[in-house]
């Protein structure tokens, strides 16, 4: 499958960076939905809050690519963090990136980074030592 070698929270990344620079007048703050809840509450949701949302899901699948082991998880954790870099500078330098969104984007990638190899690295001990 070819999305084993890839990030995909290469995703949202780009969906951010379309959307910040291709529409400048678009805010993340502003609320796309509302719903009533039934208890009476009112629960409104920003553009930035389904982008997190969105990227949260693909943390998700992310998490479950790194328990395979091969050389297309090592090419994976090498483009992630390429990713967590790129957004490291972005965030840094681009003034279109200084978003509360944009930083939880990268809280996101960074916890990607660690997660995957932490779980690398578990799953291939447990390897190890079934093959011993």
């Amino acid at each position: 499958m070819f999305v084993l070698g890839f990030p995909l929270l290469v995703i949202p990344f780009a969906v951010y960076n379309m959307i910040a620079f291709l529409t400048p007048g678009v805010l993340w703050t502003s609320e796309v939905v509302k719903l009533v809840m039934s208890s009476g509450a009112e629960l409104s949701l920003t553009a930035g809050d389904m982008l997190i949302a969105f990227s949260l899901l693909i943390l998700f699948v992310e998490v479950l690519k790194a328990t395979r082991i091969g050389t297309r998880t090592i090419l994976d954790h090498v483009l992630s963090i390429t990713l967590l870099i790129v957004l490291l500078i972005e965030f840094l330098l681009v003034k279109q990136a200084g978003t509360a969104t944009f930083f939880l984007l990268l809280v996101i990638t960074f916890i990607d980074v660690i997660t995957g190899f932490s779980v690398t690295i578990r799953t291939s001990q447990r390897s190890v030592e079934i093959g011993q």
